[in-house]
């Protein structure tokens, strides 16, 4: 379904009961619209229910203001959170790197390509390396440089230079494409549920720098990423997405960083196409993802 047939996606959650699917496909076909795609998810131990409908809607429903209107009444009746997505405005984004620029090259690329429905409005770094590299894709290049150890004002400073970004360019996501300094408590609640990060799999087992030679050393024979929304809690807010490549003794470490690189790539990839496709709602500290 094309933009121009006004497709939309509501996203929904509520406590479990009879007849919200009933109520919700109903309301949509008395309203003229046309369900696409519907996906659902009661959950047994929380109580809750979840659910995504793409849906056409006749041309007097042009945008989603009338539309949480005319789900006022259903909303009341099951005490909804209810979101719908114009699919004709595309999210904007903007990715944050440091000094390792495969999941960076990719996004930029899958975005070029037409495989991700969204706009890459900026990126960011603490160091020029890839100013290049993003401008060859007609990208605007942020250098807001942090020396190590930079006192809390200077960090303070460049939080406010990038949420600024955020804001002046309308970006709704902020992907954390390996950008390696930790985001205060303080910039993480402003952009809470708007901001994706990835990150090997070895954490707590290998901190620090250079893991998968810490990995090699210890002969691992599992290398994996996750994908997964950023909270104040460093490395541990709701996982989005994970994945896993086998490994075996002939590999060595160079070969292992380049396995980890591709799994960081391609997890970090899905998790910001279903944030921007409205397939995830969160649980709790879970996700539920409509793939």
């Amino acid at each position: 379904m094309t933009a121009s047939a006004h497709a939309f996606v509501l996203t929904l959650s509520c406590r479990d009961a009879r007849g919200i699917v009933h109520s919700v496909s109903g309301l949509l076909y008395q309203a003229g619209c046309n369900i696409i795609d519907s996906q659902q998810f009661g959950d047994a131990d929380t109580g809750l229910f979840f659910m995504r409908v793409h849906f056409s809607a006749p041309p007097h429903l042009r945008d989603a203001g009338q539309l949480e209107l005319l789900f006022e009444d259903v909303r009341s009746r099951f005490d909804m959170q209810t979101h719908f997505h114009d699919l004709r405005q595309r999210p904007k984004v903007v990715v944050a790197v440091s000094q390792h620029g495969h999941c960076l090259n990719d996004l930029l690329y899958r975005w070029k390509a037409g495989q991700m429905a969204m706009d890459i409005v900026g990126v960011v770094s603490n160091h020029a390396t890839f100013s290049d590299l993003t401008r060859s894709y007609g990208v605007d290049f942020h250098h807001l440089p942090l020396a190590a150890g930079a006192a809390s004002d200077a960090k303070r400073e460049q939080e406010d230079a990038m949420f600024a970004l955020m804001r002046d360019s309308g970006a709704e996501l902020l992907v954390l494409a390996r950008y390696m300094q930790i985001l205060s408590p303080e910039f993480c609640g402003r952009i809470a549920g708007r901001a994706i990060n990835i990150h090997h799999s070895f954490l707590p087992s290998f901190k620090g720098a250079r893991p998968y030679a810490q990995a090699y050393q210890r002969g691992v024979k599992l290398i994996g990423a996750t994908a997964h929304y950023v909270t104040a809690d460093l490395d541990e807010g709701p996982i989005i997405e994970q994945d896993v490549e086998r490994v075996d003794h002939t590999m060595s470490a160079a070969d292992l960083t380049a396995v980890g690189q591709d799994v960081e790539s391609v997890v970090l990839a899905r998790a910001v196409r279903w944030h921007v496709e409205h397939r995830i709602l969160l649980n709790g500290h879970k996700t539920v993802v409509f793939r």
